[in-house]
């Protein structure tokens, strides 16, 4: 199956609304039809600020990056894009073409650069 691999990049402790900004993101995803999401914690990162962050024992929650990953029709991501937009949410995110599949079925071929 030929879709868009649809990744964001939030804090851990960033909120919407209330709501913790990846639970939004999955939520969101799930109303427009998206057929499954995932976020995990990172255990180390930095971003466009140059700060890094690392799981330490002693260190505060939420400081740590989210990671929220989807794969889905372009469609369905453009829509998910369009709703964050929509709620003035900035985040970074990456949007890439993508197959996926199951195992047990044929392979699609798919041509590289």
């Amino acid at each position: 199956m030929q879709g868009a691999y649809l990744r964001f990049y939030v804090a851990e402790s960033a909120k919407h609304h209330g709501k913790l900004l990846y639970e939004w993101l999955l939520e969101e995803a799930q109303c427009l039809g998206i057929p499954g999401g995932s976020a995990s914690r990172a255990i180390a990162g930095y971003g466009r600020h140059g700060r890094m962050h690392e799981e330490h024992f002693f260190e505060l929650a939420g400081a740590l990056p989210m990671i929220i990953e989807f794969f889905a029709e372009e469609l369905a991501a453009n829509s998910l894009l369009e709703r964050l937009r929509q709620e003035k949410i900035e985040i970074f995110y990456v949007l890439l073409p993508a197959w996926g599949g199951l195992t047990g079925e044929p392979v699609a071929h798919v041509k590289t650069i």
